[in-house]
């Protein structure tokens, strides 16, 4: 086949897409695909419009097999959010890829009716690999959709597990609990750093009797979370370093130089009550802070 035939057929099937788009939007918006997630007929209708569009300007622009066209593009937002109707926000599934080949029928079917024998059966070739192509892009569309979602809730998940509690006027703890990975990490840091702007705290404890262990990497956290505190004019406490961990710091050579360190969150309290000023001291009526 030679270049001026492709690009013969490429003219008569976008021709026959534009004078076939009624009959086309029709079929496709009574098919599995739109008729499932539409509120109404109207809305099938404008949908399965919007994608013949996207379809016929990859086959006008001759890359009907090129999910990276544009015409496939600007139908990414709309198959994205098709697909999340269909599968409950859960991604796309096989049923959906199905239900999208499902809609090569109407455009065969037509294209038999209208087209010359010579084109008959190119015609059909690029027809199919136009849905075929659409049918991955809904795919792609849909699976980095999940990725987001993934990826925004395990950032939120992170917020949740690395809260910062104000324990007194001055005084902010951060209880690290889990496995410290770079993520939690860096959000542990971000949201210490945030309170001590927004509370004007003068010592920060971070509370590490939930971590399991505490390697280099994590070590390396602490102290660079200890010197930014710094730099905001409050002083970092470590405490809960258990004797394990403890055992552990030393067989891997981890200094934490000039950062204070407490066995409890109770002591590191009453360290930071007392670099405040602060006395706790005992009355008949109970503890009592001067």
């Amino acid at each position: 086949m030679t270049t001026t035939s492709d690009r013969q057929i490429t003219t008569v099937v976008s021709d026959f897409l534009d004078a076939q788009k009624d009959a086309i939007v029709a079929q496709w918006a009574g098919s599995s695909f739109f008729r499932s997630v539409a509120q109404d007929s109207d809305q099938a209708a404008g949908d399965s419009a919007e994608v013949l569009r996207g379809v016929r300007r990859a086959i006008a622009a001759g890359q009907a097999d090129n999910p990276g066209a544009d015409g496939f593009n600007d139908l990414r937002s709309l198959l994205t959010a098709l697909a999340s109707q269909l599968d409950g926000n859960e991604g796309v599934s096989a049923r959906t890829a199905v239900e999208v080949s499902e809609l090569k029928q109407p455009l065969l079917r037509l294209w038999q009716e209208q087209a010359d024998a010579e084109l008959l059966t190119p015609g059909a070739v690029m027809l199919v690999g136009a849905v075929d192509t659409l049918r991955l892009v809904l795919v792609e569309s849909a699976l980095a959709a999940a990725r987001d979602t993934l990826a925004i809730q395990r950032e939120q998940l992170s917020e949740l597990s690395t809260p910062v509690i104000k324990l007194w006027d001055g005084v902010l703890a951060i209880p690290l609990i889990g496995t410290l990975d770079s993520m939690r990490s860096q959000v542990a840091t971000e949201s210490l750093l945030q309170a001590i702007m927004t509370q004007q705290a003068k010592v920060a404890i971070l509370d590490i009797t939930g971590v399991p262990t505490v390697d280099t990497m994590v070590a390396q956290h602490l102290l660079k979370t200890a010197m930014a505190a710094r730099l905001m004019g409050a002083e970092c406490v470590i405490s809960g370093i258990r004797p394990q961990i403890a055992n552990t710091m030393v067989q891997l050579g981890i200094d934490l130089g000039e950062v204070a360190t407490r066995a409890r969150l109770a002591d590191a309290l009453a360290y930071a009550l007392h670099r405040l000023g602060l006395q706790v001291g005992s009355s008949p009526a109970g503890p009592d802070v001067r």
